[in-house]
């Protein structure tokens, strides 16, 4: 079903002899909250085909400094009740492994202590003496590191608990045989995980003092740093977007950050802050969590940096495990002031709330409501103004009514189109998606385009399919499934990618394909189906590819989109005449003889005259957005995207199509993570989002995943632009 299951052990200073019982009876209560569900997950989960059975692949443990998942939250609230001195999370690995167990590998996260990385060592070495004790093998300092901080082996280590992953070879069933042909069975499994956790226990109570006085410590010594250091707190700014800045402050809160909201507008550092903005002191005990959180960058140490760059010179995989970016505001595009001194004013303390209600203001409308468009809000009320069926139209262009800018893709509900209650049911979607609606008496407007205009669209109601299975990546195909789904609460069909070239695809408006391995969508479709999505394409169809897809899409065999994927850029060498044609010589013919004067010369010659850029492993990379195209409508000036891999895009041109955002230039390209240098001036000035007419249909692409780990709140209105924005008709 895709689900992941981990295992996972807690150890707790408890001195109460009913503690066990309560902290089970805990974990069965608290399933926790769905946080990021629409409002309107819960009636769609009744009323669509399979309800709770629908299902999305997600790797649980990396969402959790994003809390999409509410088995996640489930588990930090648990936490954040008992505060676990040691916290193991119990995994599998492939088949052909042993088990691991701390130490992790290099990098570690600046944030982690020396204390802690010390008593990694602690449990490691204790963990190997009943290993070696029973004939297990093991390996420690390899593969897995402490870097990321979004699993459940990193997580707790910023609240100041000793966190470790422990990976365990799988069996995939009762028994395997592997390649050296020895049988692994799941008792044997079992077993290590068993005799690990045990030893682990053994540990943490023969330290219980040691590790008792450095919880205390560690917690001790962030409220310190924060009092001391250069950031001292953190500005949330109340800004057009007030709804993301309150979800990513919620978001915060739920994992025991102290957060502030301002009562009343406040000044610091000589600029005027809005009522309603958010501080984040560092002068508290999750202080290490606010900066790995916050920090625009979180750097790596230089000599694994090094050693890195020495691996790939040689063509050898680098050893960076995930992603090297994760800064929050970052991926939601919201504002985040470093302040050198705490700020004054009139605060108060901040639950864990995600979405605000919205409102309709300006009363009883006489001609239309309007909703500014640009935020993931906008898009939970269009996504249920679709499902309640109401008619609405859309701005391509900005407007000012009334002293107001509107700005492009602004949502426009006439009135005399829609029911007679529809203030009512708007009011209602307002509350629950946190949207803000502005009643209009009159459709003049003092700048820019009137609501009859040809720039004003209607939005038709889309019916939006998505290819599964083989050979889709089942994490491509879950995150675009969940965001569509659980986040904005609009309906998505699945069709698995082999019948796409047979099931009947005028039923549905846009077609999504989510990345694909090995050879893609052309290993499934063949001739015949890349034929059949051209006419359905041509016949006004939406087709949006994401990531790998983008290969089909450009391959010169299905030409739907007229991009091609980059080798690897060389560096300019001076022009040389070029030699007169010479007849091919026989296969096994010498060649002339060439002197290498130097290392130089060496490392020139082994290099391949074509090969792809290296993999780059996950970067929030900047992109600027052509404001006059509607699929940027409403977008910011720029946006931050996850870019990991080795695909490079020449732009299309514009006889073709359009580029509708554009990596910025090498200088200001990487807003965060690390990126190898020459693909970072490669990648500078190279679409992001490309669009593509074709007949009455249009073709749209993402060079990188919009919904990654559905934690990208900043690329939602790129995304929901193609989905809601597209259908053109």
């Amino acid at each position: 079903n895709g689900i992941l299951a981990e295992v996972l052990v807690l150890i707790v200073p408890s001195q109460n002899p009913d503690g066990r019982a309560r902290f089970l009876a805990h974990f069965e209560q608290t399933r926790g909250p769905e946080p990021d569900s629409s409002p309107f997950a819960a009636e769609h989960n009744e009323a669509w085909p399979g309800g709770r059975g629908n299902h999305y692949l997600f790797d649980l443990n990396r969402d959790w400094i994003a809390l999409t998942q509410p088995e996640i939250a489930s588990q930090v609230k648990a936490l954040l009740e008992w505060y676990p001195l040691v916290y193991v999370d119990l995994h599998e690995m492939g088949s052909d492994s042993t088990y691991f167990f701390a130490p992790e590998a290099d990098p570690f996260n600046p944030h982690l202590t020396r204390t802690q990385r010390d008593n990694l060592k602690l449990f490691g070495r204790n963990n190997a003496r009943w290993f070696d004790r029973y004939g297990f093998d093991y390996f420690t300092r390899e593969v897995f590191d402490a870097f990321y901080p979004g699993y459940g082996a990193s997580w707790p280590a910023y609240h100041g608990a000793i966190a470790m992953t422990y990976e365990q070879a799988s069996v995939r069933g009762l028994v395997v045989r592997r390649s050296d042909e020895t049988d692994l069975h799941f008792r044997d499994s079992v077993r290590h995980h068993f005799v690990a956790s045990i030893a682990t226990a053994e540990t943490a109570a023969k330290n219980r003092e040691k590790l008792l006085t450095d919880f205390y410590r560690y917690r001790q010594s962030a409220i310190a740093e924060g009092n001391s250091e250069a950031v001292r707190e953190y500005i949330l700014p109340r800004g057009p977007d007030a709804a993301a800045v309150q979800k990513l402050a919620g978001i915060l809160a739920e994992q025991g950050v102290e957060v502030k909201r301002a009562v009343a507008s406040f000044s610091a550092g000589g600029r005027e802050y809005p009522a309603g903005s958010y501080v984040i002191p560092l002068a508290q005990p999750a202080k290490r969590l606010v900066r790995t959180l916050l920090d625009p960058h979180v750097g790596m140490d230089e000599p694994f940096l090094k050693e890195q760059e020495r691996r790939r010179s040689r063509k050898l995989p680098d050893e960076i495990y995930d992603v090297t970016a994760w800064s929050l505001p970052l991926m939601f595009n919201v504002e985040c002031v470093a302040r050198p001194e705490p700020s004054q004013g009139r605060f108060e303390p901040v639950a864990a709330a995600r979405i605000p209600a919205g409102r309709v203001t300006g009363g009883k409308a006489e001609v239309a409501y309007l909703v500014p468009w640009g935020t993931a809000a906008a898009g939970r009320l269009l996504a249920a103004a679709h499902r309640a069926s109401l008619r609405v139209f859309s701005s391509d262009k900005a407007f000012s009514l009334d002293g107001e800018k509107f700005p492009a893709g602004t949502l426009i509900f006439k009135v005399k189109d829609n029911p007679a209650d529809l203030g009512e049911r708007l009011a209602k979607l307002a509350a629950q998606s946190g949207a803000e609606v502005k009643a209009a008496g009159s459709s003049w407007v003092d700048e820019g385009v009137n609501f009859g205009s040809r720039y004003v669209i209607h939005l038709r109601k889309p019916a939006v399919a998505m290819a599964w299975d083989t050979p889709v990546s089942s994490q491509s195909a879950g995150f675009t499934r969940f965001v569509l789904e659980r986040q904005f609460g609009y309906p998505v069909t699945v069709i698995r990618a082999s019948q796409l070239g047979s099931v009947d695809l005028s039923r549905f408006d846009v077609l999504i394909l989510p990345g694909a391995g090995g050879r893609g969508y052309a290993s499934v479709l063949g001739d015949s189906g890349a034929e059949r999505l051209k006419n359905w394409v041509s016949g006004g169809g939406v087709l949006v590819g994401i990531g790998e897809a983008l290969g089909f899409l450009a391959d010169k065999k299905v030409d739907l989109l007229s991009v091609a994927q980059e080798n690897a850029a060389r560096a300019e060498e001076p022009r040389k005449e070029a030699a007169p044609a010479k007849p091919a010589a026989p296969a096994d013919a010498r060649v002339p003889g060439k002197l290498l004067a130097s290392e130089s010369d060496y490392r020139k010659s082994i290099q391949a005259e074509k090969e792809l850029p290296d993999a780059a492993s996950g970067a929030l990379l900047r992109a600027r957005i052509d404001p006059d195209h509607w699929l940027g409508a409403g977008a910011p000036a720029a946006v931050n995207a996850l870019v990991e891999g080795r695909a490079i895009y020449r732009p299309i041109t514009l006889d073709k199509g359009t580029n509708v955002a554009v990596f910025q230039g090498p200088d200001q390209i990487v807003a965060s993570g690390y990126l190898w240098e020459e693909n970072r001036k490669q990648l500078a000035h190279k679409p992001l989002v490309m669009a593509q007419p074709r007949g009455r249909g249009v073709v749209i692409g993402f060079a990188a995943d919009p919904n990654f780990r559905a934690y990208l709140d900043g690329m939602n209105v790129l995304f929901l632009n193609a989905v809601f924005r597209s259908v053109r008709k």
